[in-house]
C-alpha cells in the first residue's frame, strides 16, 4: 500500500489551479497529475487508487467518459454549488484525501450506458456516458423523427425538438429540465425524455436496463446532431442507426459519507426541509 498513488485532474480555472497546486505540494510523489486532454487512458499509471477530480460536475462528467472501461474510482471535488457527481467539498480536501490512502471510504456503483452509432454498416462511435445522449436539431429546422425501437419491437415516433435517453444518474440533468422524472440512482433503469414533443401524448418513459435501445432518424432534418453528456457532439446522417443499452462498465464513484441521495436532491432542487 505505501507506493500507491492518486491521480489528480484538474479544471482549467483559476480556484480549482490554485487548490492542485496546494494538494501537489502536500502529496509530493504519493500523486500524479493526467492530463485528460493530450494523452488517452492507456498512458494511465497502474498504481492509482483513485482519480480525484477538481472542478464540479462538468469536469467528472469528461473525466468518467475519458477513462473508458478502467475500473478505477473518481472522487468528484466541488467548489461553490453542491454537485450530484462532485461531493467532496474543498474544505473537507485533505481529510478526504488521508481516508482514501487509509482506504476508509465507500464505493458507490453508477450505471453508465454504452452508445453506439452505425453509419453504411460501419460503427463511427462506441462509448460510454454516465448522464446521457441527446438527439436534437443544430438549428430551428422542422421537428426531429426519431423511431424508437425496444428490444427489436417498434415502441415510437417522436416527433420532437429533439430526445434525451438518460441514466438514472442523468435524471437530474438535461432529462429533469426537460420534464423528465428524476429517478434515484439505485433504480435500475433507462429514461427516454423527448424535448417539447410535438403531440402531449408523447410523455417521459422509464424501461428496465436490460433494454436495448435501437433509435432511427428517419426522416428527420439533415442538421441532427448527437450529444454525450452535454459536451461531446456528432453530426448525424439521417441514415444513422443510434444502439443504446447499459454499459458492462459501471463507473466507481468514492463517498467518504454514506451520503443521502435525497439530501443532495433537496439541496439541489431546493426543496424545503419541512417547516423552517
Amino acid at each position: 500500500m505505501g507506493n500507491q498513488r492518486v491521480g489528480i485532474v484538474i479544471k482549467n480555472e483559476v480556484h480549482a489551479q490554485k487548490k492542485a497546486r496546494e494538494l501537489i505540494q502536500r502529496l509530493g510523489n504519493k500523486c500524479v497529475v493526467i492530463d485528460t486532454q493530450g494523452k488517452t487512458v492507456r498512458h494511465l499509471p497502474g498504481d492509482l487508487i483513485c482519480i480525484i477530480v477538481l472542478g464540479g460536475d462538468g469536469t467528472f462528467l469528461s473525466v468518467s467518459r475519458f477513462i473508458e472501461d478502467k475500473r478505477i474510482p473518481l472522487m468528484g471535488v466541488k467548489f461553490g454549488e453542491v454537485g450530484f457527481l462532485a461531493e467532496t467539498t474543498e474544505e473537507n480536501l485533505y481529510e478526504a484525501v488521508e481516508a482514501v490512502f487509509r482506504g476508509d471510504y465507500i464505493i458507490q456503483k453508477r450505471a453508465r450506458l454504452n452508445i453506439k452509432v452505425m453509419r453504411k454498416g460501419e460503427q463511427i462511435i462506441d462509448v460510454d456516458v454516465l448522464n446521457d445522449t441527446v438527439i436534437n436539431k443544430a438549428a430551428l429546422s422542422r421537428l426531429a423523427s426519431c423511431a424508437v425501437y425496444l428490444d427489436d419491437t417498434y415502441l415510437t415516433t417522436y416527433r420532437a425538438d429533439g430526445l434525451i435517453v438518460a441514466t438514472p444518474t442523468g435524471s437530474t440533468a438535461y432529462s429533469l429540465a426537460a420534464g423528465g422524472p428524476v429517478v434515484h440512482p439505485e433504480v435500475p433503469s433507462i429514461i427516454l425524455t423527448p424535448i417539447c414533443p410535438f403531440t402531449l401524448t408523447n410523455r417521459p418513459l422509464i424501461i428496465p436496463d436490460t433494454t436495448r435501445v435501437e433509435i432511427r432518424l428517419e426522416g428527420s432534418p439533415e442538421d441532427m446532431i448527437l450529444t454525450l453528456d452535454g459536451q461531446e457532439g456528432f453530426e448525424m446522417d439521417p441514415r444513422d442507426k443510434i444502439f443504446i443499452k447499459k454499459s458492462p462498465n459501471a463507473l466507481k464513484m468514492i463517498s467518504l459519507e454514506d451520503q443521502s441521495y435525497f439530501k443532495v436532491l433537496k439541496t439541489r432542487l431546493k426543496w424545503s426541509g419541512g417547516r423552517s
